[in-house]
């Protein structure tokens, strides 16, 4: 009886896991936010840690794309790729693979170089023009975490956040870094991602203080792990002009 039981369990488990699986691959099932440009409806949807889907003008634009979030073979196709840099849960080839085409343009950070069929490396502070739309490269590095005894945890130069123009909307999406001053020198960002990850990234007080020098008119924390989102509404309560949105991002 006792065996019954157990093998019953765990069939229930996986059927459990197999359903949870098909709903996390379908993309209409990701919470998505929508904004009105001068160039169209913009979407973005929160697939999950550091990886966001942009879509407008008929333009699909991943962000760190990774296969432990969703199936991406049954993700829209990717005109525009962008890498911010070669940590395992930000870099997928499988990922990459799944959501390229022909045309598929790939955008990657330097630590990415030659790791990416047919990626371009764009440097920190390098401006392009790439499928149709304007990307800037901007420096992403830790100044105070530290791997013990082994540098930061994403050295200067390595690792690139990017901002994504569509129309006169600009949108900022941070990568593994913390409030370094080529962030705090951003301006007229519409909408930011900053990651909030420890020991990694950024704690809720250097989010604030990045906030607050570039004055985003829209500000998601995602990539941040169990670090207290309500820590950075509590710190930003008074800063009227951010709006602090909070999404599945962990």
């Amino acid at each position: 009886m006792k065996t019954v039981t157990r093998v019953f369990f765990a069939a229930v488990m996986v059927f459990v896991a197999a359903v949870s699986a098909a709903e996390k691959a379908d993309p209409n099932d990701f919470k998505r936010d929508v904004f009105k440009t001068d160039a169209g409806e913009l979407k973005i949807t929160f697939i999950g840690h550091g990886t966001l889907m942009l879509e407008c003008e008929g333009k699909v634009v991943h962000i760190d794309p990774q296969t432990k979030l969703a199936d991406y073979s049954k993700m829209p196709k990717a005109d525009l790729i962008l890498i911010t840099h070669e940590h395992g849960d930000h870099l997928d080839i499988k990922a990459i693979d799944a959501i390229r085409k022909e045309t598929t343009q790939i955008v990657e950070s330097k630590s990415c170089e030659g790791k990416i069929a047919g990626g371009v490396v764009m440097k920190n502070g390098e401006e392009r023009e790439v499928a149709g739309l304007k990307i800037e490269a901007v420096a992403a590095y830790n100044i105070v975490h530290q791997r013990p005894g082994d540098g930061p945890y994403h050295p200067k130069g390595e690792g690139n956040g990017y901002i994504i123009t569509f129309g006169q909307t600009r949108v900022y999406a941070a990568g593994d870094t913390e409030n370094t001053p080529e962030m705090k020198a951003l301006k007229k960002i519409d909408i930011a991602f900053l990651p909030m990850n420890l020991p990694h990234t950024m704690t809720p007080e250097m989010v604030a203080d990045a906030a607050k020098a570039f004055s985003p008119k829209i500000l998601y924390p995602y990539h941040y792990g169990k670090t207290d989102t309500k820590a950075l509404v509590e710190l930003l309560k008074y800063a009227k002009d951010i709006e602090v949105r909070i999404r599945k991002m962990e």
